[in-house]
């Protein structure tokens, strides 16, 4: 490894908390000496009736009349039997396989999902991927979920699935930390519920109470500061609260907890998006993987749940609207420290609606893989920012890895401004500074380099502009710029989905040393 790569590793390293090392050393330690399950042995063990009120349903994931699995706009038919390992369109499409999420789709019937977990079980043994801590949690809770729909009562399937919980206590995700343990413990805790156990509820309390005060920001964000995320985790957030408020099983004692996170994550939610009712695409995020807005907002009504609007703070997004323009701008850190792994080099991107539309965007996350799309999508000249010297603001490679990272602090913040500086350049040995002001109808901002610099904005591609002396022309706006050297159109797109990618176009505002970008 050369020199370059070590002092990558050890700026991305140098972060992580002891717990994470003790326990990447218990990966090795188990790819050595795995923990053997005997699955066709079994216990004698059923799960208890419980109530539980109807959850969001998932999207159909899964066609029964030609065996065909369709995720992350990818579809595969299986015509000779499915292969719960196949990787053909990469790990997180197989990860999805194995969630069983299409259990509870709207329109899987009984026979078809007793027909798929019949044929899980059958490669069981065989299933490296799924048995693997993420899917094997996730999995857990869907098939608890489908049980308790159906009134299914079955002592095969109460004793794997009893195997898998036990098998998870040994793989808890410490060298991850973040979502993926927090869906351990969501999943212990389903299974304690299912099989009133108390091994299960205690590991699942040591897990969730830490953890939800942890990734809970004071403003009711997800600290890995991905709005999809945010939406993953408050559905789950939700159906732990709706199995704990329906079953008198320990005492309810984590009913509060759950109702005081969902209310503050409710709240936050309700306050970024956009009047229409988007989230906005910062660090990894596109739409139709978590649950909309409005999907989560009719749950929780469901469930009782009172919420309104949250200040914006310690998340570092905030939100300016006037009008007709509507904004969210993004001074947060990059992620928490320690896990960054869904961040971006996005620091001080924005995302702009004129008249209840979009019109500058991010250009948003298609994929995973670790290939050139994932390392142009974090980078800075993807998001709408200023780079320097075609540099990232913050050191992001691989596939989830950050080495050197951007500081933000903010300057002044007033209701209709908003001044923050970062050091993302500082290897340069600069700064930069942006302010952002909205006022009169008018949406300013002002961008304070000292160095030749370049602003980028990436536009919506429904948009047609056009360029001129000052700025750009569009339909119900223009853009000026003043301090612009020279400003071009390139080609762009908006990946608003996994593999899904649709061109658009972008523009390139060279300067230097100082820009004012106004809207009108």
């Amino acid at each position: 490894m050369g020199g370059s790569k070590i002092m990558t590793l050890y700026r991305t390293l140098r972060y992580l908390k002891p717990i994470q090392l003790v326990y990447r050393g218990k990966q090795v330690f188990y790819q050595f000496f795995p923990v053997k399950v005997k699955w066709d042995g079994y216990r004698d063990i059923a799960g208890n009736d419980l109530f539980f009120e109807d959850s969001i349903p998932f999207t159909d994931s899964y066609n029964n009349s030609n065996s065909t699995f369709s995720f992350l706009n990818l579809s595969h038919s299986f015509s000779s039997g499915i292969d719960w390992n196949w990787l053909d369109y990469g790990r997180l499409w197989t990860y999805n396989l194995n969630y069983f999420e299409f259990l509870n789709q709207e329109n899987c019937s009984k026979e078809d999902g007793v027909a798929l977990i019949d044929d899980f079980l059958r490669q069981l043994p065989f299933c490296s991927i799924g048995l693997e801590p993420y899917p094997l949690s996730l999995r857990c809770v869907n098939w608890i979920r489908f049980f308790m729909r159906h009134k299914l009562k079955n002592k095969r399937y109460d004793s794997i699935l009893f195997q898998q919980l036990d098998l998870l206590t040994h793989r808890l995700e410490y060298h991850l930390l973040g979502n993926h343990l927090l869906e351990n413990g969501f999943a212990l805790l389903f299974g304690a519920y299912y099989f009133a156990n108390c091994d299960f509820y205690k590991k699942a309390k040591l897990i969730l109470l830490p953890e939800m005060e942890e990734q809970t920001l004071a403003d009711g964000a997800n600290f890995e500061l991905s709005p999809m995320y945010h939406c993953i985790m408050l559905l789950r957030m939700l159906d732990c609260y709706n199995l704990v408020k329906y079953n008198p099983s320990f005492s309810k004692e984590l009913l509060p907890i759950f109702e005081r996170k969902c209310s503050d994550m409710l709240g936050w939610l309700n306050t970024i998006i956009f009047d229409n009712g988007d989230i906005p695409l910062f660090n990894d995020a596109a739409f139709n993987i978590s649950p909309n807005a409005a999907s989560l907002f009719d749950y929780a009504n469901r469930l009782g749940l009172s919420y309104g609007k949250k200040k914006l703070a310690d998340s570092g997004y905030r939100k300016f609207t006037d009008g007709r323009f509507e904004v969210i701008i993004d001074v947060a850190k990059i992620g928490p420290d320690y896990q960054p792994g869904h961040a971006h080099a996005d620091t001080f991107n924005f995302e702009l609606h004129i008249n209840n539309r979009p019109v500058i965007v991010d250009t948003g996350t298609s994929t995973y893989e670790v290939n050139q799309t994932r390392f142009y999508e974090r980078s800075t000249a993807a998001h709408n920012t200023v780079v320097v010297d075609c540099a990232n603001s913050s050191e992001v490679w691989a596939g989830h890895r950050v080495g050197r990272r951007a500081h933000v602090s903010i300057l002044e913040e007033t209701t209709d401004r908003l001044v923050a500086v970062h050091d993302g350049y500082a290897s340069k040995k600069l700064k930069h500074i942006r302010s952002f002001e909205m006022k009169d109808g008018v949406y300013t901002i002002l961008d304070d380099i000292a160095s030749e610099a370049v602003a980028y904005l990436h536009f919506h591609p429904s948009e047609s502009i056009k360029l001129d002396k000052e700025g750009i022309v569009g339909f119900d706006y223009y853009i000026k710029f003043i301090g612009a050297d020279s400003i071009e159109l390139f080609d762009s797109y908006y990946a608003l989905e996994f593999n899904k990618k649709i061109p658009s176009v972008g523009v390139r505002v060279y300067f230097k040393n100082k820009l004012q970008t106004i809207f009108k």
